[in-house]
């Protein structure tokens, strides 16, 4: 014990590089410690932390865990190592609360956009949707373009997870029976969703991302538009000829939405608004404006559970049976967000930000960027994305800060948001349709079509080349 304790203090003390190298605008100075064996440890911990994340669903260890764990002990061996190294205690507690204050962002926007999806869900409206769409009679085919179709439309404004399983809920509810058709289908509504998610700043954590970072304003994400459409549909063209048009039994399902559905509608646009007003006109961070249009919510909360606890009896018209369900509760919907994914972006941002301070994230840009030039760098990101999750190689990008055109910020954005649908672990709606229609939509069977989806993938980046080049 003696010898490994001699061993480790050793290796903390060996000599390192500590030329400090300018880092993004208005952070803090990075530090050039790639060969410190401090910095290898934590790359090791990153990785064995990714690594478990990666086979969550095998091991039943949710996700946040691990990289919560790795991204604090990193950040010991960064105050540690700094010590070592003669560099100031302030500077890593200043690069801390750098990424604490970026996280903070993130969470607050996320919460209140997840506690709308939630109260919206317990309206029913989602379900009013299903119904509406499982009951019509279509075909398979026509099944088939219409919910890859809505999955690209609501995706833009709920996240892409969250339209994913609406959409996955009509495939199974139609086509419970065919396998073939819900494989197809399941693919399709993953590109539709990751490609709708990626012209909207609210459609994906990724184009949040760059959004609330400055890198792209939000009327200039439409730009992105035509390129995510054809993203999504050359393989739902492709994907649709192998779809008989045979028309399966209507499934009967009456979803009455209820007391304030359309209301809670309204006001979510209304939130949406005020943030991309906070923005643009008050130079204010998006998420506090979110938080305002969370309050929206908070006190029209307060509204329908005075409402609903006058009714004794069910109602059919207001769709509320106050006799055995509890009034509408805002808090109750604020629990049930997705703290794990919520946690897990703690973790990332974090960690991510822990290796920048190593030096690992500027050299890493300078050989993506500088050595393999701007465009083929964007899209390996893309690439990288459908292996690794967008979010660690998003947040990588805007903390390494490249020096790129405003088309390239653009093609970033398009490549991290649609590159996931490349694999179906590449993106969260492709891992949840895995779950709601396991051992039918599987790994292996879009990869079968993988080829399909990469011809969509070229196909965006080459139009988005073609009518945004004035922007690069």
């Amino acid at each position: 014990m003696k010898r490994l304790i001699s061993l480790f203090l050793i290796l903390i003390s060996a000599p390192a590089h500590a030329v400090l190298a300018s880092s993004e605008a208005g952070s803090h100075a990075a530090v050039d410690l790639t060969t410190h064996p401090m910095g290898y440890a934590a790359l090791v911990l990153f990785v064995l932390a990714y690594t478990v994340v990666i086979f969550e669903e095998k091991l039943h260890l949710r996700k946040s865990k691990p990289v919560m764990m790795a991204a604090g002990l990193i950040w010991v061996l960064i105050a540690i190592t700094y010590r070592l190294v003669g560099i100031p205690a302030e500077t890593a507690h200043n690069a801390i609360i750098h990424n604490i204050a970026e996280y903070a962002e993130l969470m607050l926007f996320l919460l209140s956009a997840m506690t709308y999806i939630n109260s919206m869900a317990e309206r029913n409206v989602f379900q009013a949707l299903r119904g509406w769409l499982v009951s019509r009679g279509f075909s398979l085919r026509i099944i088939f373009w219409i919910t890859g179709l809505l999955a690209f439309l609501i995706s833009p404004l709920a996240d892409n997870l969250t339209t994913a399983l609406l959409m996955g809920a009509v495939v199974m509810a139609v086509a419970k029976d065919n396998p073939k058709f819900i494989a197809l289908a399941c693919i399709n509504i993953v590109v539709g969703a990751n490609a709708g998610g990626a012209f909207s700043p609210f459609g994906d954590i990724t184009t949040l991302m760059v959004w609330q970072k400055g890198q792209v304003e939000f009327i200039q994400f439409f730009a992105l538009f035509v390129p995510s459409l054809f993203n999504w549909i050359i393989p739902a063209a492709i994907m649709s000829l192998a779809i008989s048009k045979e028309v399966p039994a209507p499934v009967h399902e009456d979803v009455t939405m209820r007391v304030g559905a359309k209301r809670i509608i309204f006001l979510f646009l209304m939130t949406i608004i005020t943030a991309v007003s906070f923005h643009n006109f008050l130079d204010l961070p998006p998420a506090a404006g979110m938080m305002l249009g969370l309050s929206y919510l908070g006190f029209f909360s307060y509204y329908i559970k005075i409402k609903e606890k006058r009714i004794l009896q069910y109602d059919p018209v207001l769709g509320v049976d106050g006799s055995n369900r509890e009034p509408f509760d805002i808090f109750k919907k604020i629990a049930r967000a997705e703290w794990d994914t919520l946690l897990f972006f703690y973790g990332v941002i974090l960690c991510v930000g822990g290796l920048a301070q190593f030096g690992y994230l500027a050299l890493v840009s300078h050989k993506m960027y500088v050595g393999l030039g701007a465009t083929y760098a964007n899209v390996l990101v893309g690439i990288l994305s459908a292996i690794v999750d967008n979010i660690p190689v998003m947040f990588a990008v805007l903390t390494m800060n490249p020096d790129m055109s405003h088309g390239q910020w653009l093609l970033v954005t398009l490549t991290a948001g649609v590159g996931g649908s490349l694999l179906s672990i590449g993106s969260a709606a492709g891992v949840a349709l895995m779950g709601t229609a396991r051992g039918v939509y599987t790994f292996g069977a879009h990869m079968k079509w993988m080829p399909v989806v990469a011809l969509g993938y070229a196909a965006s980046i080459y139009i988005h080349l073609l009518i945004n080049s004035k922007l690069f």
